[in-house]
């Protein structure tokens, strides 16, 4: 039975959003619910760390489709990994208010395997109830262009064995390759970064990556700030958790999965008077320091807004997202993201100056 049937019989369609760290997919999401026209969604938001930025991002979306009650944070851990505690009371909880959603749109850390939380849809508490519609991978083409995810596609490619096994130089080669060989639908985003000849690197990449998945074709769809219309998103009708068998993962033979490969810690910061002194601060630290992701809010002096920071690698942007709200603590944290072994205490010393 597709997706689309088991919706008419009473399933709640899920879609899962994975992609690696700073990948868009917290932006993707927000021009979803811009573009809802009325349809009651519900989110789960994971992230990787102590503190949840990405839920107050799409909180304050100022949309009426997505209230409070309409995003759910699991912060700390990583739904792949945290089934039973987190994903299905989760779901759990949404399915049982008066007005169920109509569609639940579930976004994955950056760091997370998608195949496993898919795996959780057969869970007896939910297999009847609700369909993974659809695998939808967020990919940052302008740091693939970069050799984040495979620094040399050839050679990577010239270690593929019969099975579409690779030995890979680092865990985010893996992580990346996951996700896109789960997902029914690549979206490369970030492409007004590049010129039309990384582009089109980029995609080699990505179809050199799905190049032994099993009976399925991933389509590839180019976007620019996560602007994608909400008809290609939802209403895949895969199935997903009846197609596990044809979504091969690098952990497949593993009894589980875990991220001591990452690591993540939030530095708390005084009032930044200067946002662009900030911004150039930030980058200098992460190219020092191999830093992949930093995201967090920042408190300026006299201005009635919070500075929202989004950096990936040494891209840093900055843009002040809302207003505080009356009685909030205006305070300055930045989530910082790296592999193992990042040296927490020089990298907060460097960014507090």
């Amino acid at each position: 039975m597709s997706a689309l049937a088991k919706a008419a019989a009473g399933k709640v369609p899920a879609t899962v959003i994975t992609g690696f760290l700073g990948a868009g997919k917290t932006t993707l999401i927000r021009g979803l619910l811009e573009k809802a026209d009325g349809r009651r969604l519900a989110l789960i938001i994971n992230e990787f760390g102590d503190v949840g930025i990405d839920g107050d991002i799409l909180r304050a979306c100022g949309n009426p489709t997505c209230t409070e009650d309409d995003v759910i944070e699991l912060a700390n851990g990583c739904l792949c990994c945290t089934v039973a505690d987190d994903f299905v009371p989760a779901i759990e909880k949404l399915l049982a208010r008066p007005e169920p959603p109509e569609h639940i749109v579930i976004e994955t850390s950056g760091l997370a395997l998608p195949k496993p939380l898919v795996q959780a849809f057969h869970w007896p508490a939910i297999k009847t109830r609700v369909t993974v519609d659809g695998v939808i991978a967020v990919v940052d083409a302008a740091a693939a262009a970069e050799g984040r995810f495979a620094p040399d596609p050839a050679a990577l490619e010239a270690q593929r064995d019969a099975a579409g096994t690779v030995d890979h130089e680092t865990p985010i080669e893996e992580v990346f390759e996951d996700q896109l060989l789960c997902a029914d639908l690549i979206v490369v985003n970030k492409t007004d970064l590049l010129a039309d000849g990384d582009l089109a690197r980029v995609e080699d990449l990505i179809r050199g990556a799905l190049a032994h998945t099993v009976g399925r074709d991933a389509k590839l769809v180019r976007a620019s700030q996560g602007a994608v219309d909400p008809l290609v998103l939802l209403g895949v009708g895969a199935a997903v958790e009846d197609d596990l068998a044809n979504r091969p993962s690098h952990h497949d033979d593993e009894d589980g999965h875990d991220h001591d490969d990452f690591t993540s810690f939030v530095v708390e910061l005084p009032a930044q008077p200067d946002p662009a002194a900030l911004a150039m601060t930030l980058e200098k630290v992460a190219g020092l320091h191999g830093v992949l992701r930093l995201k967090g809010f920042i408190d300026v002096p006299a201005k009635p807004m919070r500075l929202l920071v989004q950096g990936v690698g040494t891209r840093i942007q900055t843009h002040y997202d809302r207003l505080w709200k009356p009685g909030e603590e205006r305070r300055s944290r930045l989530v910082v993201i790296g592999e193992t072994g990042l040296d927490r205490d020089t990298v907060t010393r460097a960014i507090a100056g």
